[in-house]
């Protein structure tokens, strides 16, 4: 009978450790204290990071200063430089009715060696002087600006043109080159020869233009080859 008890009391006392036992529940695993979390280490920016974009600055309140239109200067077109008035000599008392200009042809390989040009002119009308280039040239005495000037020719820019015309004169037939800058004439080129020389002439002007040519051309109608020994010296 005791024997049975102690057994019943031991089978008690089994039975209720196993029953506290069940009932706790396991602590629950924990990581180590020193260990660092992982995830807010790699979200964590350090404190000295640069920003990956740069800050966008606003823009003030700044007054732009718009330049007010002024009034448009009308731009004239060049216009032609006037030439120096040539010095012309006085005029001598008592001249000839007719004096010469004696030079040497412009046109040299298609004139014969020793021989010059000669042209005859009134010295009430015209005096003898040098051009603007330092070339023996007659210059009108009432027409200003009205000269004739030796030349062999040149080449023309693209706004000039050249029209041809031909003037009989005694026994001389001249090529008359009348050449015009954008529609308005600006000289006259004369070429000719009496089969001894060939040479040329050029008659500037600015205004006054036909009395000018009509003086020229009888100065000019006058041409004549002289031998070289007989012409009378260049100024």
């Amino acid at each position: 009978m005791v024997r049975r008890i102690i057994f019943i009391l031991i089978l008690a006392l089994v039975l209720t450790a196993c029953g506290a036992a069940a009932t706790v529940p396991p602590p629950a695993a924990q990581a180590p204290a020193t260990e660092a979390p992982i995830e807010a280490e790699a979200t964590e920016a350090p404190a000295t990071e640069a920003p990956t974009e740069p800050p966008v600055v606003q823009p003030g309140a700044v007054q732009t200063v718009i330049p007010q239109p002024t009034a448009t200067q009308s731009l004239s077109m060049p216009t032609d430089t006037a030439l120096p008035t040539l010095d012309l000599p006085t005029e001598a008392v008592n001249a000839p009715a007719q004096m010469v200009w004696d030079g040497t042809p412009t046109y040299l390989g298609e004139s014969l060696p020793g021989y010059s040009f000669r042209v005859t002119y009134d010295p009430d009308l015209w005096a003898l002087t040098t051009d603007q280039f330092g070339f023996p040239a007659l210059a009108h005495r009432q027409v200003p600006a009205c000269v004739i000037s030796v030349t062999s020719g040149r080449g023309l820019p693209g706004n000039m043109n050249v029209e041809h015309d031909r003037l009989d004169a005694r026994n001389i037939t001249f090529d008359v080159g009348k050449v015009n800058e954008n529609g308005v004439l600006k000289f006259v080129t004369y070429t000719g020869g009496d089969g001894t020389i060939i040479t040329g002439f050029q008659v500037s002007f600015e205004k006054l233009v036909d009395e000018c040519l009509l003086d020229a051309e009888t100065v000019i109608s006058t041409l004549r080859s002289v031998p070289a020994s007989q012409a009378t010296p260049q100024p």
